[in-house]
């Protein structure tokens, strides 16, 4: 949606194709039973690209920063422990101990330098640091952000930051100073961020912009080349509400998950679908319980915790949605949103709904102190729901990329390339239109 506002906002005649009733995909907010509900991304962090972007909507009055300070927690040994987010807080914390400690301060005075091929984030920490760092902190913040196994998980694909630190400074504190120094002229404070009515306030004013150019219930089933004499695009067979049509394109831009690209790109080059196949998913349910603010015994003052497997629980982490922004429960309830699932433990997304909030209920009970049932459950349940940076990803993209060179006139957005973040794919969304228009504008081939 923001490639095609971009490009159109640019003269361009761009049509967005979308096969479900409504747009925006996972991101979706509702209201129900006086419980406003994130049934994808919870918040968003505040990106220069997503600032501009709500200002030209006219969003800039309905963004909600959440309390700058609030706690994040981690369970260690059944309590939650906080999170030390500066490192004066994190010397100082007894999270980790002095072993860790000591390996992260020889760090900044050692050289190192990263394998010549592709490292686990588990390999990396351990190699780096130690395995209880990676278990108490580094595990939990990637179930929480690709719900995925750091041992499979690719250093240089998932924190391409963190390798590029190593690789050039050879200590990953010194490169991450020198990385923070020269990004010292971004404007934007990094905020957690959601809109007035929820993140679902973003697609409905992208798609009031887009107007007709939005075709909902729309579905491509197939892509073709195009080509007559010099001129290259693509045809495409689609199926509305009403009837079948072919349309022709001269840029094509696909959106879809990747099972679905590939299939779609089978007759433009079968080589596609090998490639993009080989991309994995993270199955997630998301539990969404609601509670009378008089049945949780603790103070709710933060914004949730992430859980390692070493504490053996379903649960990946829980956000306290009512702590964080005004409006998400009635008065005198809460509304806590937690994680099931991920790469690590993909039967629990095949469990009911009932189940599944039974089985978050029973865990958050004696950690949170909740004496009775929740009032209100909610379960969404994604079985490809996060894009996984595993190992041997950044060579598939790049498989991917040549692929896409030679078909020309073709290009690809989504999760899987630049981030799973709502700000890297508006981020990079936007690169991708300014490629198509110096494309059209014969810049580039």
């Amino acid at each position: 949606m923001v490639c095609a506002y971009a490009l159109r906002k640019a003269g361009i005649e761009a049509c967005l194709l979308e096969a479900s009733p409504r747009a925006g995909g996972i991101i979706h907010s509702e209201r129900r039973e006086g419980y406003l509900l994130e049934l994808g991304p919870q918040s968003f962090s505040g990106t220069e690209a997503l600032h501009s972007l709500c200002s030209e909507l006219s969003l800039e009055s309905e963004l909600l920063e959440a309390p700058p300070r609030a706690p994040r927690y981690v369970l260690i040994g059944g309590e939650l422990r906080p999170v030390p987010l500066s490192p004066q807080a994190f010397f100082g914390s007894s999270l980790i101990g002095a072993g860790t400690k000591a390996t992260i301060a020889r760090d900044m005075f050692s050289k190192s330098r990263p394998p010549e091929q592709d490292e686990s984030v588990a390999d990396f920490v351990r190699r780096k640091f130690s395995a209880e760092l990676l278990d108490r902190l580094v595990g939990p913040f990637i179930s929480g952000i690709y719900a995925g196994d750091p041992e499979r998980l690719s250093l240089r694909s998932a924190f391409p930051h963190l390798h590029e630190a190593e690789k050039s400074a050879g200590s990953v504190i010194r490169g991450m100073m020198r990385q923070a120094k020269a990004g010292k002229k971004s404007r934007q404070r990094p905020t957690l961020q959601s809109l007035r009515e929820g993140n679902e306030m973003l697609v409905q004013a992208l798609s009031a912009k887009l107007g007709t150019a939005l075709r909902l219930d729309t579905d491509v089933t197939r892509v073709g080349a195009k080509r007559e004499g010099t001129t290259r695009g693509f045809e495409l067979r689609i199926r509305g509400p009403v009837q079948e049509e072919t349309i022709s394109a001269d840029c094509l831009i696909l959106a879809t998950p990747t099972d679905v690209a590939g299939r779609l790109l089978a007759d433009v080059n079968s080589a596609f679908g090998s490639v993009l196949s080989a991309i994995q998913y993270a199955p997630v349910a998301i539990v969404s319980l609601g509670y009378l603010r008089s049945d949780v015994g603790h103070p709710l003052d933060g914004f949730g915790f992430l859980v390692p497997r070493s504490e053996k629980l379903r649960i990946l982490g829980s956000v306290w949605n009512s702590s964080l922004f005004p409006g998400r429960a009635p008065e005198g309830q809460v509304l806590l949103t937690s994680f099931v699932g991920g790469a690590t433990d993909s039967e629990a997304t095949t469990l009911s709904p009932d189940n599944l909030a039974g089985l978050v209920h029973g865990e958050l009970a004696p950690i949170l102190a909740i004496g009775k049932p929740p009032t209100f459950s909610n379960v969404q349940i994604y079985p490809r729901a996060l894009p996984q940076y595993n190992l041997g990803h950044s060579e598939r993209l790049a498989q991917v990329e040549g692929l896409r060179l030679d078909a020309q006139n073709l290009w690809f957005v989504g999760n899987y390339l630049r981030g799973p973040s709502i700000g890297a794919c508006v981020e990079q969304s936007l690169a991708v239109a300014q490629e198509v228009i110096s494309c059209l504008a014969g810049e580039t081939g």
